[in-house]
């Protein structure tokens, strides 16, 4: 098995990479890392200096492939599977790739930056820059809301990266900020995801972790009825 990823069960970035690694069932090792151990954090920085995760190391071709969209882009380019997660079209690349970057700069970044002001030590905390992302991401669920007007799916008919990096970024944010009533279209869209084997899996994995989850209402997973 050439193929390793080194991530975080509770890491939304990680799980996008996981997400399109279950969706095309690719082989890889999975490897923990745990930042609060000297050992697999050494380890790991060694691998990745620049320290964020996911990371892919692929052993057969020699590559350390680091941020989660360039790691999908590079398992399209040399793992292609029966799901297409990057059209061949070029202009259909872009369309997913440009949302692919609304979800992860205007959905996944404001999320974090509410969820990682709550590790901060006491007294260092970030009331304002909490209380702007939380009126980014208000403001974003009104374009999306919109955008996923008639939608099955982020930026075609076909499951793609938009949608490996909306899962996650929408699964949090919806704990921290949650939807209005208004934005129907934005939560039926995240219950058709929850729905996808590859996330289900993912959030099944993770779910053991979910105690950890540092605000007040912890993640739970919908399960059919």
């Amino acid at each position: 098995m050439s193929l390793t990823l080194h991530y975080h069960p509770l890491a939304s970035f990680c799980w996008k990479a996981l997400i399109a690694l279950y969706e095309n069932e690719t082989p890889f090792k999975p490897v923990i890392v745990d930042l609060g151990d000297p050992a697999s954090r050494d380890a790991f920085y060694a691998l990745w200096p620049i320290g964020n995760m996911p990371v892919l190391r692929d052993d057969a071709r020699g590559e350390t492939v680091g941020e989660s969209s360039i790691v999908i882009d590079y398992l399209a380019q040399h793992y292609p599977g029966s799901v297409d997660l990057l059209p061949i079209d070029q202009d259909a690349a872009r369309t997913v790739r440009l949302r692919d970057r609304v979800y992860d700069a205007y959905v996944h970044e404001p999320m974090q930056k509410i969820v990682l002001d709550r590790i901060r030590p006491e007294g260092n905390g970030d009331p304002f820059g909490v209380e702007a992302a939380k009126t980014q991401l208000r403001e974003i669920y009104g374009f999306l809301e919109g955008a996923m007007q008639g939608k099955e799916w982020a930026a075609s008919d076909k499951f793609t990266l938009a949608d490996c990096s909306a899962a996650p970024a929408l699964f949090y944010a919806s704990i921290v900020v949650p939807f209005e009533g208004a934005q129907k279209n934005l939560a039926a869209y995240l219950d058709r995801l929850t729905e996808r084997p590859s996330f289900r899996r993912v959030l099944d994995e993770a779910e053991p972790y979910f105690q950890y989850f540092p605000m007040e209402t912890k993640p739970r997973i919908r399960r059919a009825k």
